[in-house]
Formats: C-alpha cells, sequence, structure tokens
C-alpha cells in the first residue's frame, strides 16, 4: 500500500509500464474532453459527483456519501449544504442517530444531472458514431472493466463480458 491506500504498482504482476500509462493517458484525456463539452456555469464535477451516487443508490447518510465518493464529511459539507440550498437534494435527520444527515436528490437534482449528461453524451453519441462496431464494442466492455476497477471490484466478470463471451462459445 502507498501513502494515500492504494494498492502499489507491481508491473511484473501482468501490467506492463505501457499498458498502465496508456491507460491513465486515455482514461485522463477522456474524463478532460467529456468536461469540456460541459456549459459554462454547470454544476461543480463534486456536485454532480454528488447528485450521481443519491441518483444510484437512494436516500444515504451524508457520511455514507462521503465514503462512496472517497472523501471526507468535512470535506464535503459545504457541497451538501449548497446542493441543498439549490433544492437539488433534501437533508432530513435520520432517525436513527439524530446527529445524522439522510441525503436525497430531489426531482430538481435528477433533471439537473440529466442536462448535465445529456451535453456529453451528445459529444460522446457522435464520437462513438465515427468506430466500427468492433470498436465500439471494445469501449464497452473497457467501460464495464473500469468501472469495476473504479468501485474496487477488477476480478468480477461483467454481464457484457458474459454475454459476449456466451454467444462466441455458443457459436
Amino acid at each position: 500500500m502507498n501513502a494515500w491506500g492504494n494498492q502499489r504498482v507491481d508491473l511484473d504482476d501482468g501490467a506492463t509500464g505501457g499498458t498502465v500509462q496508456a491507460v491513465r493517458r486515455g482514461v485522463m484525456r477522456m474524463a478532460r474532453r467529456l468536461r469540456t463539452e460541459r456549459s459554462i456555469g454547470s454544476l461543480s464535477s463534486n456536485k454532480l459527483s454528488v447528485l450521481g451516487t443519491l441518483s444510484r443508490l437512494g436516500p444515504l447518510p451524508a457520511g455514507a456519501v462521503a465514503e462512496v465518493e472517497r472523501q471526507r464529511p468535512q470535506s464535503l459539507s459545504r457541497i451538501f449544504a449548497e446542493l441543498a440550498l439549490e433544492g437539488l437534494i433534501t437533508r432530513e435527520r435520520s432517525e436513527v442517530d439524530r446527529r445524522e444527515h439522510i441525503l436525497a436528490i430531489t426531482d430538481a437534482g435528477r433533471e439537473a444531472l440529466a442536462a448535465d449528461l445529456a451535453q456529453r453524451d451528445a459529444w460522446l453519441s457522435e464520437a462513438l458514431k465515427e468506430l466500427s462496431p468492433t470498436e465500439r464494442g471494445v469501449l464497452e466492455l473497457a467501460a464495464d472493466i473500469m468501472d469495476r476497477m473504479a468501485m474496487g471490484q477488477p476480478e468480477e466478470r461483467s454481464a457484457a463480458g458474459r454475454r459476449r463471451q456466451e454467444g462466441s462459445s455458443a457459436a
């Protein structure tokens, strides 16, 4: 483990330095490009990430949202307050522990999230049209793998990967 709690990279365990660099570079360039497709005045990345977490997982204690976001609750308290002030989330005292707030996305929060995603999806949709069906399939598989890696579950095979494997073995 390194100082940030991440696993040290052992390049002799199947991943070459070139693979590591290529994946990192591609992910970072794509993230940067998708950020540029957002309109000026859009919500911050932190706010969008919190809204996305609440949209996917439903109402959560503030500490659980911070854990999912891999941040300290204190670091997100201002974000939570601003989202609540903007009407994008609700903050209710927990019935179990009155010291704790339960956060939930509002309809306005869902709309703001959907609008932001639509801007980036429009660009991505056009970019994907320029690729071959094989390239789009590779990206779909890579996206699933990167999702699992980001969630700390790289060993699980994806449903998409299982469908592809089952389809090729059935032929």
